[in-house]
């Protein structure tokens, strides 16, 4: 069966009555979400497209750097970002918040955490702190590492080796992306070298190596952190019944942890999030309330009339043996690509491992 075919059957399926009406416009019918490049953002953005699609919408996702999302969200070339990491992002996404340009809508993550991290031996060698670093700088070759240009943890990293009381003067970040910080941090706990990088937790890799979290951050934004959804502004007025799903999707560290570990082992994004699915196909039922497919028919309704039908739950299960052409259909690491970004930037090579293919302007970290 194809792509198309599996989409028709399963607009059939979930549209309950012959008479439902269209429960958004049709412009709302392709959701446009944002994706910085990480993999748990990855992760999320992908499970949200599954259901998506589902209902009968269609997703469309374009790799932009943290800066280019909100400013894009404020121009309106984007609807939906879900990698709203607080309160590290303070400083990005306030000023659209007060603005009025974008709405924080709900949190879709807790028990996260972030901040700077270094193998647990350099931790026992004296460094447990962030004002311990520059005690060691010859150890850690005057370098801490980052993720892309324009993140909020780079930024924050940029200004604690600016501010004298923190004993990082003549250290650099070195800038790259989550791939290639993570290549340099497993190259040299190999060798028993010393590193200083970004940490977070979920993520699946970071969790099995032998790294401490420093103390000391002070009021950076780094340390506890939630996560949250952020759409442009008036989305939800505008497409009611997509802008309901948004706002109730809710994700788990398990669950995240699961499907990036399968993304970053080279599975595909949107074969990992139904695998998922598949695997827990309750999850879905609190996203689904008050949500209908996208001609009005009913999301979770077990039969119609006399007969049974599926429901959406069953949908999933049908759609994760039926899609074996997942990867090729919605592009591999999940990311459909639908042309140029707002900002003109270069799309990034997906797929576990690939580093973010940045634009001039992304690399120099400046906001459009």
């Amino acid at each position: 069966m194809t792509r198309k075919m599996t989409l028709t059957f399963a607009a059939l399926l979930l549209a309950g009555t012959a008479t439902a009406h269209a429960a958004d416009a049709e412009a709302c019918k392709t959701v446009r979400f944002a994706d910085v490049g990480w993999t748990d953002i990855q992760a999320t953005t992908a499970v949200a497209g599954v259901v998506l699609d589902a209902l009968g919408y269609t997703q469309e996702v374009q790799v932009l750097s943290v800066p280019v999302t909100y400013q894009s969200l404020k121009n309106k070339d984007m609807d939906v970002f879900l990698g709203n990491w607080m309160p590290s992002m303070a400083a990005d996404v306030q000023p659209f918040l007060d603005d009025g340009s974008v709405e924080s809508i709900a949190q879709n993550l807790e028990g996260a955490g972030y901040g700077l991290v270094v193998p647990t031996y350099a931790a026992e060698g004296g460094v447990k702190s962030l004002t311990d670093i520059g005690k060691f700088k010859d150890k850690f070759d005057g370098k801490i590492y980052g993720i892309e240009p324009g993140n909020d943890g780079n930024r924050i990293v940029l200004e604690m080796i600016e501010d004298p009381a923190n004993g990082l003067d003549g250290f650099e970040l070195v800038e790259s992306s989550e791939a290639g910080m993570l290549s340099q941090a497993e190259k040299a706990i190999r060798n028993d070298e010393w590193i200083a990088f970004l940490g977070w937790t979920p993520h699946p890799i970071m969790g099995e190596m032998s790294i401490t979290y420093l103390d000391g951050m002070g009021d950076s934004g780094f340390g506890a952190a939630t996560v949250h959804t952020n759409v442009r502004a008036g989305y939800t007025t505008e497409c009611p019944n997509a802008g309901t799903l948004i706002k109730n999707l809710s994700f788990s560290l398990s669950m995240e942890n699961k499907i990036m570990d399968d993304i970053l082992k080279g599975e595909d994004a949107n074969a990992a999030a139904l695998a998922w699915l598949k695997a827990n196909p309750d999850t879905v039922k609190p996203w689904l309330e008050g949500v209908t497919t996208f001609d009005g028919g009913d999301a979770a309704a077990a039969g119609v009339g006399g007969g049974a039908r599926p429901d959406l739950r069953s949908r999933l299960l049908a759609a994760a043996a039926d899609r074996p052409d997942a990867g090729s259909a919605l592009a591999r690491g999940g990311i459909a690509r639908v042309g140029p970004d707002p900002s003109g930037s270069v799309e990034r090579s997906v797929g576990a491992g690939s580093p973010a293919v940045l634009s001039p302007e992304r690399r120099s970290g400046a906001a459009l």
